[in-house]
């Protein structure tokens, strides 16, 4: 008598709880940032004795620190994924996390805050490795559904992130830190034993140095240029996306005179609208449209949101540009997935490198022209208009359209039947 064979449903087991983890690490790892976002600016500013514009300046360039990191980093975590595995570098990367909440809770100086932000930087390879387990797993037909619901990830961490953090930053201003450091040492817990590895040792590729090397990313780009302008794009994407974290709670501090508990809010409403739009939208949408006019409607909300944010005189005008922004999230799916059908199964976690220390060399710069921007724009005068910062980020997604339109002129045979 013969029995029914089982590998199909054993490996969509594994398969389902490597996604699970892969969800839960980038939604604990969004619910700490959310955290902090509207806590951290304030923190900022009573280490520098309440100055808006000195406190701009000087998160600016902890944002700065951050990235250059994560520019030097993330290619080094990429090619160690491809040699060693997906799953050392997430949790190894849970656990740098949860160390560098431990010190920014007991920072008493500027100083301080820079080391904890460092730290930070150099382990947050989690969200570019979570891309190349989810590459690792699925089919390339698959892969919008699963990018778009790790975005949702994204927006439910900052609807629940943000709200704690401005609750327990009425009881005690370290404490969110604290909850930060537990949230990210607990999932690296779980994933040490819990996480399937998803990379083959048949597939995997030999660590050296010259793909570790963070300036090997432009040389990687110049030998691929099928990819090169979509990286481009995502790259201006995320330039233009750091203007959320660097700028708007003290924008929203100093236009609306939000306090901690009203900027969680804000965010927390950021994040809902990202979870309906990635979670809803997106796998219903995206097949109708298409990729490349997904990516074109995504990031021209996105352009139409910022304006919105630069011009709004009041907060509920404000609030309306929101669900606007969040539709931008139509466009990051789909540029993921022409770039994972665009490499080979080996390259997945060098390519989620190259695009992570691309986006960090962005993040190096974009922190201190988005608050460089806030301060001048501040002063009186005639060039004063606080909405600078998120003007220029519009003009940025502008750019970012023009890439990503340029590189699907002509898309491959089996990105027209995606």
């Amino acid at each position: 008598m013969s029995t029914p064979p089982k590998p199909v449903a054993s490996r969509w087991n594994r398969r389902e709880a490597g996604f699970v983890f892969i969800f839960v690490t980038v939604f604990l790892d969004m619910v700490a940032l959310g955290m902090m976002a509207p806590v951290l600016p304030k923190f900022v500013e009573g280490l520098v004795g309440g100055d808006n514009r000195s406190a701009a300046i000087w998160f600016g360039y902890m944002g700065m620190t951050w990235a250059a990191m994560q520019f030097v980093f993330s290619p080094i975590q990429g090619a160690l994924s491809d040699w060693l595995g997906r799953k050392p570098v997430v949790v190894m990367s849970n656990f740098g996390m949860a160390l560098s909440y431990l010190l920014t809770a007991v920072a008493s100086s500027i100083p301080a805050l820079f080391a904890a932000r460092a730290i930070s930087g150099i382990s947050a390879a989690s969200v570019s490795t979570a891309y190349a387990y989810i590459a690792d797993t699925y089919e390339p037909d698959q892969r919008p559904r699963y990018f778009g619901l790790l975005g949702a990830s994204f927006g439910l961490g900052f609807i629940i992130g943000p709200w704690i953090g401005g609750q327990l930053a009425a009881i005690d201003p370290h404490a969110p830190f604290y909850v930060c450091a537990a949230l990210c040492a607990v999932n690296g817990l779980y994933g040490l034993f819990v996480l399937p590895e998803s990379l083959p040792k048949e597939r995997r590729s030999p660590f050296t140095l010259a793909k570790a090397n963070p300036f090997a990313a432009f040389g990687y780009l110049r030998e691929r240029p099928r990819i090169s302008g979509l990286v481009g794009s995502t790259t201006m994407a995320y330039f233009a996306q750091a203007v959320l974290p660097s700028s708007m709670v003290l924008y929203g501090s100093y236009r609306f005179g939000w306090n901690e508990a009203q900027a969680g809010n804000m965010l927390a409403a950021v994040g809902l609208a990202a979870v309906v739009v990635q979670a809803l939208i997106v796998p219903r949408v995206t097949p109708i449209l298409g990729q490349k006019r997904a990516i074109a409607v995504g990031l021209g909300c996105g352009m139409a949101g910022f304006c919105i944010y630069a011009f709004a005189p009041v907060p509920w005008m404000f609030y309306f540009g929101i669900p606007v922004v969040a539709m931008w999230g139509l466009a990051g799916p789909s540029i993921q997935t022409l770039l994972t059908r665009r490499v080979s199964p080996n390259e997945q976690g060098r390519l989620q490198g190259t695009v992570a220390s691309l986006q960090a060399a962005a993040g190096i710069f974009a922190p201190g022209v988005y608050t460089r921007l806030l301060a001048t724009f501040l002063a009186p005068g005639v060039l004063y208009f606080p909405g600078m910062p998120f003007l220029f980020a519009a003009l940025c997604l502008g750019l970012a359209f023009w890439l990503a339109m340029r590189a699907t002129a002509r898309p491959d045979s089996a990105e027209s039947a995606a």
